[in-house]
């Protein structure tokens, strides 16, 4: 699990025991695309889904699992989630988020 701010500076980071190590990166990259287009990651479609990782130098992601954090209506940066496919991910994400009392 890692969290950002909105200018996409690491505030957190978690790692269960036994995770792979490219799931430290895609976490921080789903966490980035969440709090850049306040957006939950996974939402590009057709040529877009390609080239904004592609032109990002894959900073931002289009696999699900990465969500903006907003409490009291404010928006605080990104959560994501990696480590299991995508839809565990954003189950884990929507729960994680729910503790919070994400808005």
């Amino acid at each position: 699990m890692t969290v950002v701010d909105p200018m996409m500076g690491l505030v957190a980071f978690g790692r269960a025991d036994g995770s792979m190590p490219h799931s430290v990166a895609t976490s921080r990259r789903k966490a980035n695309t969440a709090a850049s287009s306040r957006r939950p990651s996974g939402w590009m479609q057709g040529d877009f889904a390609l080239t904004l990782p592609m032109g990002t130098d894959n900073l931002l992601k289009n696999i699900r699992g990465g969500f903006p954090l907003v409490l009291d209506g404010k928006h605080l940066g990104g959560l994501g989630i990696a480590g299991g496919t995508p839809d565990q991910d954003a189950e884990i994400g929507l729960e994680v988020l729910a503790s919070l009392g994400n808005t």
